[in-house]
């Protein structure tokens, strides 16, 4: 009897599950199909990098409808996800020469974060101090937040996991289309800005583009621990390794306070491995220079731990990309030449400042340096930005049109900020007057420059 009673109730248990909320049976949805969207707005910004990210703040700011695609997860590029986490430079000679949106998010990062800026009074001179301990180290996690924060503060519309696969101008406008996942826009632009990094929008476009026959090996970040330094045998551990363990690029021993007047902060620990012929233009290249830059660290650390005293050497952080030093220039109106760059030469349509010593690296074996002499700041022209036989097409970042030796000084990320907001500002006002940016008028360009915080050379 209770045996009856008791299958009755799971019964009726049964018969409520099955016309209650469980009785819902799975729902057999179509196939994939990709969506297909059209977009409407003013500035269209290919790569949400170091350039990017601070020329979609820009135009967002001075009214311009602004969208952003990036093909990644955030914002950021070589700071964040790249993991060069201490870009440079921003003052030179005793003063600052690089401002605006871009050292507004770096100051911003540095007071959140609680971390110490340089004593910028102290003049390095490539000897005893040298240029990099100017660069100011930055949370790259946190840099990526506040980055994201202010592009949609300036009401700029973020598409992550996007790239351009077509790019056509007619009747004075450019038509985009691009693909990510699961979603296909046509994007309806006044103004093209490229911060790609590897002009991948201009070359979609069909500007003719410059590459050197080699390239200049790319950096896999990552950092270790697990071991105490100072206790090491050195005398028996190769001295190849002896850089890797001791893990610091910017140590300052001698003082780790505030308010000494030689403050020089270290980044965080920091080491990389070359990837030889790293190339980020293509899924298929870049998917390469991440598999060799995984492959080279596993190696690494499996031969670190041979040594005594780190048996127990463990990986504590490794970037998700290979940082890219060099792939695609524009061949653009101008070419800023290593002469240019090295003499600090000002042109009349000069919009921002440079300064970090030439800086080629020859596939690992070496690194050819040359320092600017003292009070020189090198300058970047708007015709840099601009492909040649274009119109409402600028670039920024390290694809402008330079020579090589040049490239490689005007590749770090502080110079790419100011390129980034000066471009902004070229295509905010070539909007505004109906022109192509290599025809709005220089002063009032500065002036926009200027008005956000941007720090202009002076002829």
């Amino acid at each position: 009897m209770k045996r009856r009673k008791m299958m009755a109730a799971m019964g009726a248990l049964s018969l409520g599950m099955a016309s209650g909320p469980f009785a819902k049976a799975d729902v057999v949805k179509p196939p994939y199909r990709l969506i297909r969207k059209a977009i409407e707005t003013d500035i269209l910004i290919v790569g949400g990098g170091t350039a990017g990210v601070v020329a979609a703040i820009q135009a967002g700011r001075a009214g311009a409808k602004t969208t952003l695609i990036e093909s990644g997860s955030q914002l950021g590029g070589t700071t964040t996800t790249g993991g060069v986490s201490f870009p440079g430079i921003f003052h030179a000679w005793g003063k600052q020469v690089i401002g605006g949106i871009g050292w507004e998010l770096v100051l911003e990062a540095v007071n959140l974060n609680d971390d110490i800026l340089p004593n910028f009074s102290i003049v390095p001179n490539n000897t005893t101090i040298r240029h990099w301990r100017h660069q100011v180290t930055v949370n790259g996690a946190l840099y990526a937040l506040l980055a994201e924060e202010k592009c949609l503060e300036a009401g700029v519309a973020i598409h992550y996991y996007e790239s351009p696969t077509a790019i056509s101008f007619a009747d004075g406008k450019w038509t985009v289309k691009t693909v990510g996942k699961g979603i296909s826009h046509e994007i309806r632009c006044d103004q093209i800005i490229d911060c790609s990094g590897n002009a991948a929008a201009a070359a979609i476009a069909g500007f003719p583009l410059l590459k050197e026959a080699d390239t200049q090996p790319g950096s896999f970040i990552f950092r270790i621990g697990g071991y105490d330094f100072d206790s090491l045998d050195l005398s028996k551990i190769p001295k190849e390794y002896h850089g890797r363990l001791r893990q610091n690029m910017l140590i300052n021993e001698e003082v780790k306070v505030e308010t000494s007047v030689n403050n020089f902060p270290p980044t965080p620990p920091y080491n990389y491995v070359y990837v030889h012929g790293a190339d980020s233009s293509t899924a298929e290249l870049h998917t390469q220079a991440n598999l060799k830059g995984r492959a080279e660290l596993l190696k690494l650390i499996r031969t670190l731990r041979t040594f005594p005293g780190c048996e127990r050497l463990k990986l504590l952080d490794a970037q998700p990309e290979t940082a890219v030093r060099e792939t695609y220039r524009i061949d653009g109106l101008y070419q800023v030449s290593h002469e240019d760059y090295v003499t600090g030469k000002v042109f009349a349509d000069s919009l921002s400042y440079s300064f970090y010593p030439i800086d080629l690296h020859r596939n690992g074996e070496s690194i050819y340096q040359e320092f600017l002499k003292e009070d020189v700041v090198a300058t970047v022209p708007l015709r840099a930005l601009i492909p040649k036989n274009s119109r409402n097409f600028l670039v920024a970042g390290r694809c402008l049109s330079s020579d090589r030796l040049a490239n490689s000084a005007l590749r770090v990320q502080a110079s790419c900020m100011g390129m980034g907001q000066a471009a902004a500002a070229a295509a905010v006002l070539a909007l505004r007057h109906g022109v192509t940016p290599a025809a709005v008028p220089l002063d009032e360009l500065k002036a926009l420059l200027r008005e956000h915080g941007g720090i202009v050379p002076e002829a």
